[in-house]
């Protein structure tokens, strides 16, 4: 293309971000690095004026500074189809208001808009429940909100993982060991009284080498996944629930396992997904606002971010 490429970013508050590992930042980066143009908006931003979509934006800069990472000019309501690409990168929970956002992203998808990921797909593609479109992938689950059936799959599996479906960062992770410890307690808790659909996974003690994120731009894999391997007494291995992330090669299984589902990625249009494997299986398939591109590129001196946008200028010259 050659016109400036205009991007729109809606994210959580850029004030508050991680500047050390943020990936939509590295993502921002990369794009000015590019020299396109950059508008920052809320998810609260969005919003339709008489069938359009528009959005409150502002001009954002960003700088490779920890002290003064980036600067925003005045908000203006604009409409969202001034831009080329938005990335939405808010992160979970995939709740109403998320939901709601998708739908106004719609509307500027219908006027051609690149949205990454796909609004379709960010609603269709819960990061637990598409995992389960993969059985040969991943390890014995089940989801419900029934307590016999919960209970049964730990009578049956002994040592079990209980987890809500809108969770992110490993929050509302429980384990049961065979004691059966709690069990009621957690279903409860988690089902909210039988009400809630949730998962529960045979736990895998190859957790101890790390929850890999395998990161896919357009369906194919970076050569490197990042480790996330637990701190001590835990059973979580995500990086905001204290673990410490080591790139390392992928292997001959990971590969398996990406070529498994990268044929619905692509049918998707799924543009950056993370797939999170332990040991042998996947268990989560993270479409919303995948993260650790910044470690891998640190440790291993890749530039995914920068791939991702090649992907997403591909993606526009050829609309």
């Amino acid at each position: 293309m050659t016109a400036t490429i205009k991007v729109g970013v809606i994210m959580d508050p850029i004030a508050d971000i991680a500047y050390k590992k943020d990936s939509t930042l590295g993502m921002l980066w990369a794009a000015a690095d590019r020299n396109w143009q950059l508008f920052y908006l809320e998810q609260p931003d969005l919003y339709l004026d008489n069938g359009r979509a528009y959005g409150l934006m502002a001009p954002l800069q960003v700088y490779r500074d920890a002290s003064h990472w980036y600067e925003l000019g005045e908000r203006q309501a604009r409409p969202l189809a001034d831009l080329d690409v938005i990335l939405m990168r808010k992160d979970p929970p995939v709740d109403q208001e998320f939901l709601d956002a998708t739908h106004l992203l719609g509307f500027a998808e219908r006027e051609g808009v690149l949205v990454v990921n796909p609004t379709t797909a960010l609603r269709q593609c819960n990061e637990k429940l598409y995992a389960q479109c993969f059985p040969q992938c991943l390890p014995p689950s089940v989801v419900s909100c029934n307590e016999a059936v919960l209970r049964a799959f730990h009578a049956e599996h002994h040592d079990v993982i209980y987890k809500p479906l809108d969770g992110m960062g490993g929050t509302g992770i429980f384990r049961v060991g065979e004691d059966g410890r709690n069990l009621g307690a957690v279903i409860e808790q988690l089902t909210q009284g039988g009400k809630r659909q949730i998962m529960v996974q045979r736990y895998l003690p190859e957790i101890s080498a790390g929850d890999t994120r395998i990161l896919l731009i357009d369906g194919e894999p970076v050569p490197y996944g990042l480790a996330r391997i637990p701190s001590a007494g835990e059973v979580r291995g995500n990086l905001a629930a204290g673990g410490r992330g080591v790139a390392r090669d992928l292997t001959e299984r990971d590969l398996w396992l990406v070529e498994q589902v990268k044929g619905s990625i692509k049918e998707q249009g799924l543009i950056f997904v993370g797939l999170d494997v332990i040991g042998d299986y996947i268990t989560e398939i993270n479409v919303t606002s995948p993260t650790c591109l910044r470690e891998i590129d640190d440790q291993k001196g890749t530039d995914i971010a920068g791939q991702l946008m090649d992907a997403i200028e591909k993606r526009l010259t050829r609309a």
